[in-house]
């Protein structure tokens, strides 16, 4: 103490209260590194954000330029220019490849939770898109010296010679494009399981007016079912140069089915002709009347229950009756069986090919009017039948009763066949060549044509596209409407049949379907007084209807059917059996109700598989959930529906 005041001592290890005791230095050094360390965080993500949106740009201009392309080379393809296409199709794969890498550098995206997996998406849809484009390109160089065969615009091999000759040339140098089929096949199924990891739920249904989860869905589908025929279909392409004759000839039973007389597989079996092809070259062998095959046959066959129970009068199997079965396979079999059984000394032939009058107008189109013994076939439009008049000559020559005997009843067909035949090779193939090859593509797929081949890895390569008429195995919902005319007059020309099919799930997910089928004749009656030698198109229709469902199906209700109705399992399925007539000017309906063999999901896709019976056209179809319709359509060919429940 000194001068009565005490020495303070400060010591500034002391705690003070509410006075900090941190090294002032110290608390100015960290702050400085805490601001030094949230820029440098600043810094990182504006570089990593700018990066990410300049890659952004460049990928948006990348696509934008690769969108034209895309259109240029889906142009080129529409107008069938492979040459074209072909350059088209390698900038697209440029283009294609320049997005890739776009994508590529953002890749390390699909590790952040939700735009991950979009990205992921993005990197799969381009990577198909390339492989899908370079399948693209070797179709294209592997069709290119065809071009002239197929009747496409683009370079050929085959500019000189017959038209025989050309054939020849084209069927010896196929063996050179079964390898690229390898190729193909490899490059559609990378593409494939790309576009299979795009799960299409994950976009919005749409985006103004475009509908994106659809469009999504479409072109999984597309690849999806294209790597699968493609794989499957290959071993017939394999085998074109051995079904051409190109090491040895072959030998084509060709028959002519009325669809005017609708039958099971397409029509009434009226005419038959045997094709002989050598190294691609056609000649007709054999073409008559199938009565004068059925007067041939050493043996006979009683009638089936459903030709005694269904036809009038009409006690005896015949081949002309024999396609009772409504797949083309089965009934072809039984068709082969009684040929070989009853007439031993009939050519042999490695196939059957059966065609309907359908497929004859659409060549006529092609190839022009035909004048044969007098008659003008055409296909424009004849009053006296609404039909064309190629139809309308065909079936004047062939039923109308005459006061003479006319000993090459119906062999007017088989003329015709071989005309059509002669005109389509005797000019340039550019002429009608392509027009008919895609033609006979269309008329296979809606069932006009139909093929059984006895090779064995060639069939299955024909069904694997559904060129077969096979009742086909589906999981799922399905249905197939088969009817036969058993009354001889050709009412099915006139017919018109309207299908309505009411799905209703339950409160227990069980479905109960309502089927309902109208038939409307709309036209009068024809004068069918044989004495009166009046031609007999129109007349009362006697069908008899299996509808087939999925196997264990349960009926619940028929009506409309004028027999006693028969439910039964057939072909792997459950069949509803039933008769109707419908008179010129009338109507008839048939309802069957049933319960299907199992239970559905909530919040799953249900699917259902529509066949459609060879030698029909244009029927018109109406699908429901509930009441609800959800699609109406004209059957073309075999038709999946699917729908969310």
């Amino acid at each position: 103490m000194k001068n009565g005041f005490h020495k303070i001592v400060l010591n500034i290890n002391s705690p003070v209260a509410g006075v900090s005791n941190a090294p002032i230095k110290t608390v100015k050094k960290k702050n400085k590194s805490q601001r030094w360390l949230f820029l440098g965080i600043v810094i990182f993500f504006v570089t990593i954000l700018s990066f990410v949106l300049v890659e952004g740009v460049n990928l948006y201009f990348s696509l934008q330029k690769t969108s034209k392309v895309a259109t240029s080379a889906f142009t080129a393809i529409k107008s069938q220019d492979l040459e074209s296409s072909r350059v088209q199709l390698k900038e697209l794969e440029n283009n294609l490849l320049e997005v890739a890498g776009h994508v590529a550098k953002i890749s390390w995206l699909k590790f952040i939770p939700i735009i991950g997996v979009y990205v992921a998406d993005a990197s799969h849809l381009v990577n198909g898109g390339i492989a899908g484009v370079q399948a693209g390109e070797i179709t294209t160089e592997t069709l290119i010296p065809y071009t002239d065969l197929l009747g496409l615009k683009g370079k050929t091999s085959f500019v000189s010679g017959s038209a025989d000759d050309r054939i020849k040339t084209a069927v010896e140098t196929l063996d050179k494009v079964t390898p690229r089929l390898e190729e193909i096949a490899v490059k559609i199924g990378v593409a494939s399981k790309e576009i299979s990891q795009v799960d299409p739920k994950r976009y919005p249904e749409a985006i103004g007016s475009i509908k994106i989860r659809q469009k999504m869905q479409s072109v999984k589908d597309l690849f999806s079912n294209s790597a699968d025929i493609f794989v499957d279909a290959q071993p017939l392409l394999k085998k074109l140069p051995e079904i051409l004759g190109n090491n040895k000839s072959k030998n084509y039973l060709v028959l002519f089915q009325n669809d005017a007389e609708l039958r099971a597989t397409g029509g009434f079996i009226t005419a038959y002709a045997l094709f002989k092809i050598d190294k691609g070259k056609m000649q007709v062998i054999k073409a008559e009347d199938i009565y004068k095959l059925d007067a041939a046959k050493k043996k006979k066959y009683p009638a089936p229950n459903s030709i005694l129970k269904y036809h009038k009068d009409v006690y005896t199997l015949e081949l002309r009756d024999s396609n009772l079965s409504p797949d083309f396979i089965v009934s072809m079999g039984e068709f082969d069986k009684m040929i070989k059984e009853s007439v031993p000394d009939f050519p042999q032939y490695d196939g059957i090919i059966a065609l309907d009058t359908h497929v004859l107008v659409s060549a006529i189109k092609i190839l022009g009017d035909f004048n044969i013994y007098g008659r003008v076939f055409s296909a424009e439009n004849d009053s006296r039948c609404d039909c064309p008049k190629a139809i309308y000559e065909l079936e004047d020559y062939a039923t109308r009763p005459v006061g003479y005997l006319r000993e090459e009843r119906k062999d007017i067909i088989g003329i015709l066949l071989y005309q059509l035949m002669q005109r389509a090779l005797g000019v340039s193939p550019s002429k009608y060549w392509g027009q008919l090859f895609q033609m006979f593509l269309e008329e296979s797929k809606q069932k006009h044509v139909l093929f059984d081949f006895f090779d064995e890895v060639a069939q299955k390569g024909i069904e694997s596209l559904h060129f077969a008429g096979k009742i086909d195995s589906y999981e799922g919902d399905y249905l197939h409407i088969n009817n036969v005319n058993f009354s001889g007059a050709k009412a099915n020309m006139f017919i018109k049949q309207q299908v309505k099919l009411d799905i209703n799930i339950t409160d227990n997910n069980e479905t109960v379907n309502t089927l309902t089928i109208n038939y409307k004749n709309p036209a009068p009656a024809s004068n069918c007084n044989l004495e009166a030698g009046k031609l007999c198109l129109n007349a009362i229709l006697r069908n008899w209807l299996r509808v087939y469902v999925p196997e264990g199906a349960t009926l619940l209700e028929f009506t409309g059917s004028e027999k006693d109705t028969v439910s039964y399992n057939e072909l792997n399925k459950t069949v509803f059996e039933g008769f109707l007539t419908v008179k010129p000017q009338g109507t008839s309906e048939i309802k069957i109700k049933y319960k299907l063999p199992f239970k559905v999901s909530r919040g799953t896709t249900y699917k259902l598989f529509i066949q459609k019976q060879p030698g029909t056209d244009m029927h018109e179809y109406s699908v429901l959930k509930n009441g609800k319709e959800i699609e109406k359509f004209s059957l073309l060919s075999d038709t999946q529906v699917s729908f969310k429940l």
